[in-house]
């Protein structure tokens, strides 16, 4: 072959790879498996960038994250409760990005640094399962205290480990807060809890399915959780609140340090961060409230103009999460083998 035949021989070899390579993105997804996969294929419809995502829990989620630092597997992190995004951002494993779209955003729920944004927000939330309860004598739970009843004993209670889960983290901050701050008296509820827990799952929506099935009684998840398996055909389910109060995840969302395709990830947060995002959640049975300004509440979601809220500060849950999870896991119960 000539000489010049040669380097057009080439030059077509790279521009033909070239038009074949597309922008791919890898995403650490903390919600459900079907909102995980709409949100990625949504998106890639939408840009053009092909993405796919891995489904952990918020604790799974850090550990994998703080593991690959020096070679990130992930590209993205998008849902689970915002206290790891917090715990994240202390350890430098996230890249802070003010899109576009954080002005869409309600200011309390996002990082004022922009290391990370809220995309939604959950209440926890008693997902009863009205004909269990009925067995032991029982009706819905309405209060925290309800949830040590004795007739819950072995295994009537279904709950996540705070190691692995957000949903978790959430039950046992939101007794800290409860109890004015005091860490002892939160870690002392879940020790008289104790003996009622089925066992403590990896995921936090795996009690919403135990409840479901009657493999327990009550379930403590997130609302949203517990209304998505009353729509998937278990007519026993009532969602109820604790009258004391209770506490709310902010779902987070951020670009991760060391994202082999960073511009892409910021693609994917204007994208996450957009009206029309936050609207597609009720497709998948998914009523968490939207971060979105211009986007209403389903009407299947948590109205929190009527639940007791406690003052969920999710910077202080942040900072304080790796100190407490550990206590919890030494004096309670170690995290799922």
């Amino acid at each position: 072959m000539r000489p010049l035949a040669i380097a057009l021989a080439a030059i077509l070899l790279v521009a033909g790879c070239s038009t074949a390579r597309r922008d791919k993105i890898t995403v650490a997804c903390g919600a459900s498996e079907r909102w995980c996969a709409m949100m990625v294929k949504r998106f890639s419809d939408a840009t053009g960038v092909e993405a796919d995502f891995v489904r952990l829990s918020s604790g799974e989620a850090l550990e994998r994250i703080k593991a690959a630092r020096a070679r990130q597997e992930f590209d993205v992190w998008h849902g689970g409760p915002a206290d790891s995004y917090v715990a994240a951002k202390s350890q430098g494993l996230l890249e802070p990005y003010a899109s576009a779209k954080s002005g869409e955003i309600r200011t309390e729920w996002a990082d004022r640094e922009h290391a990370w944004s809220g995309i939604y927000a959950g209440v926890l939330a008693f997902c009863n399962n009205t004909k269990e309860l009925a067995k032991r004598g029982m009706k819905p739970i309405r209060s925290w205290r309800e949830l040590l009843d004795r007739r819950l004993r072995g295994g009537g209670v279904a709950l996540a480990h705070p190691a692995t889960s957000g949903t978790a983290y959430t039950t046992l901050w939101t007794h800290v807060e409860l109890n004015g701050g005091d860490q002892e008296a939160a870690l002392g509820y879940l020790r008289d809890l104790h003996p009622n827990v089925l066992r403590y799952n990896s995921s936090g929506s795996a009690a919403a399915v135990q409840a479901a099935k009657g493999e327990a009684a009550v379930g403590v998840v997130f609302s949203h959780d517990c209304v998505a398996a009353q729509e998937q055909g278990y007519p026993n389910l009532e969602v109820t609140f604790p009258r004391e109060g209770t506490g709310y995840e902010l779902g987070g969302l951020a670009v991760l340090a060391g994202a082999h395709n960073p511009g892409s990830a910021r693609r994917y947060v204007d994208w996450a961060l957009s009206g029309a995002s936050q609207r597609l959640g009720p497709l998948v049975q998914f009523y968490a409230l939207p971060t979105n300004t211009g986007v209403p509440a389903h009407s299947k979601a948590a109205d929190p103009a009527t639940v007791k809220l406690v003052p969920y500060d999710v910077e202080v849950a942040g900072r304080a999460k790796q100190a407490l999870v550990g206590r919890f896991g030494a004096e309670i119960a170690g995290p799922p083998g």
